[in-house]
């Protein structure tokens, strides 16, 4: 017996360019996930968190243009360690008390390569920034499209510069799964 041909779906720039994703979409929480990833005692040791709770939308223009927002509550970091999460959401990082909100602004995402480049300003504490980052795109059936990405920041140009005695890395990694819906 003959195995089926195998079916491919239309690539995500082909329904961009057709209209098929045109509309607003919501980010599905409950399937996303932000996670931040550092190091520490000199590169020794990793410290992992992941953001509990993030929100976002995009629109996708009848032209195929995508802009959107990803929001993160600074204060729902857990890093399984309660004494440096508590850290971490205090003035010396994140300072979720008068900042709450981690906001990335994709004002475009573009064809590049393999997958798409997102531009748009991330937004932490009082500090915004652009930012530029290659990430992944697919479409699964009519209402649900991905977009995975490793973006390396340092949290230096957001005023994050505590380090006791120079220990701790100034580059992270945040990793981003986000899952969008049809709103």
């Amino acid at each position: 017996m003959t195995p089926p041909e195998p079916t491919t779906a239309p690539a995500p720039l082909d329904l961009l360019r057709d209209g098929t994703l045109t509309g607003d979409w919501v980010l599905d929480p409950s399937r996303s996930t932000v996670s931040l990833k550092s190091s520490s005692l000199l590169g020794l040791a990793r410290v992992n968190g992941v953001f509990r709770r993030v929100t976002g939308q995009g629109t996708i223009s009848p032209t195929g243009e995508v802009s959107g927002v990803l929001t993160v509550a600074a204060a729902s970091i857990d890093t399984k360690n309660t004494r440096r999460d508590t850290h971490l959401r205090s003035a010396d990082f994140f300072d979720s008390d008068n900042f709450p909100d981690i906001t990335l602004t994709a004002e475009a995402i573009r064809p590049s390569g393999q997958g798409v480049t997102v531009t748009g300003p991330l937004s932490v504490r009082d500090r915004s920034r652009p930012m530029a980052f290659d990430a992944t795109a697919a479409v699964h059936g009519s209402g649900e499209v991905s977009l995975d990405a490793e973006v390396r920041i340092n949290r230096a140009d957001f005023g994050l510069t505590w380090n006791r005695m120079g220990l701790v890395s100034m580059h992270n990694i945040l990793t981003v799964h986000a899952v969008f819906t049809r709103s």
